[in-house]
């Protein structure tokens, strides 16, 4: 077994379902002080979510630029035990796939990554690259005490990062076939319509706030909020949840809750969309109530060093032209992006994340570690 499947295996082994970590993060850790890192536990949260967090350091020569390989050792509940063809968490080889609980998201990445730099730094020992990991075991989750919580302690410190690789699985087809160059942001609300709850035979002595909102949801699902550009798509606005009524049909209900949110582009701005929705809102005279979760904002990643390097490198070892991608959801990118100016994102093939029989082709582990040495290499020297 090579090395970068051998601690993919060990790493699936160990349940780490968020907040959990497994003790994963002392397994790599101990692999990156071999290798000379500086090893710091950032751990935050309430104690009975308690969130893992590690951020390793190693210098290069002075005033060389610094690389993070970033991501999660957490994972999602396995669903259902006995619908897995084997035990999620005993990872296990069936017709060329490595089956478990992470293995595509995103266990086989740390895996990856780590190796490459085992090899990378046996080559250049003295390299013109500082290097740095950031995981967490919270991306799964809430994301309140994982990433965000190291990042605002590296601004503290004004640390300064220049490229980051999340290990994100971004494949779609074959691996190498598309890397996240950026990602939209997301704003979500819950509004509260206040109405007057009555006899459904009386309407004149209450106010039904479905009826009192419908104008306005009307408009909301209609309105074109910005045309995207050429990194992203338009705008969306989608309403996730809706409720109202005491669960008697004879009752004219007293409020309506509306759950709704914004997957935005860079054409658009968090407050610039709050802005549009309350004037929609105050339009049709809707008595109501919002509260705001701003959840990331959109970023973007140019053509431009490490973009170049993951391209090549992709070419070189799979021989597959990728495609650049700001599409899907979010990710912990949109938390590192407030400190590094370039962040990508590429992992394996996607197609089986967060699903019963999670799998990796064995045949791309491998590689994916090649891919994520020779960036590493072109950055090095380019």
């Amino acid at each position: 077994m090579n090395p970068t499947l051998e601690l993919t295996e060990d790493l699936i082994s160990r349940a780490s379902v968020t907040p959990q970590d497994g003790g994963c993060l002392e397994l790599l850790a101990s692999r990156l002080q071999s290798l000379g890192f500086g090893c710091e536990r950032l751990d935050s949260g309430p104690a009975d979510f308690r969130v893992s967090n590690l951020w390793a350091w190693r210098a290069g020569r002075p005033g060389s630029p610094t690389l993070v390989f970033a991501g999660h050792t957490d994972v999602v509940p396995t669903g259902p035990l006995e619908q897995w063809r084997s035990a999620p968490f005993v990872p296990s080889h069936h017709q060329g796939k490595l089956y478990g609980r992470g293995a595509a998201d995103m266990k086989t990445s740390l895996a990856a990554m780590v190796v490459a730099c085992e090899e990378f730094l046996a080559a250049r020992p003295d390299p013109d690259l500082s290097l740095a990991f950031l995981l967490t075991s919270d991306e799964e989750g809430p994301s309140r005490d994982g990433t965000v919580i190291v990042v605002r302690e590296l601004q503290a410190r004004g640390q300064q990062l220049d490229y980051c690789i999340v290990g994100e699985p971004t494949s779609v087809e074959r691996l190498g076939d598309m890397i996240k160059n950026g990602r939209r942001g997301t704003l979500s609300a819950r509004l509260r319509v206040r109405g007057v709850q009555g006899h459904i035979a009386y309407p004149h002595l209450a106010r039904n706030p479905i009826h009192g909102f419908s104008p306005a949801l009307a408009e909301l699902a209609a309105t074109e909020w910005d045309q995207g550009n050429a990194h992203f798509p338009p705008t969306s606005w989608q309403v996730s949840n809706i409720h109202a009524g005491t669960g008697a049909t004879n009752v004219i209900p007293g409020e309506l809750l509306v759950d709704f949110n914004f997957r935005f582009s860079t054409e658009s701005s968090a407050e610039t969309l709050k802005q549009r929705v309350v004037e929609i809102l105050q339009r049709h005279r809707v008595d109501h109530e919002l509260s705001w979760t701003l959840g990331g904002e959109p970023f973007l990643t140019p053509a431009g060093a490490l973009v170049q390097a993951m391209r090549d490198s992709i070419a070189e070892h799979t021989g597959v032209q990728t495609e650049l991608s700001t599409t899907g959801g979010t990710s912990d990118g949109r938390f590192i992006a407030r400190i590094c100016e370039q962040v990508v994102e590429f992992g394996p093939i996607n197609a089986s994340i967060h699903k019963i029989d999670e799998h990796v082709a064995v045949a791309d582990v491998e590689p994916l570690k090649n891919i994520y040495r020779g960036v590493l290499e072109r950055l090095d020297r380019p």
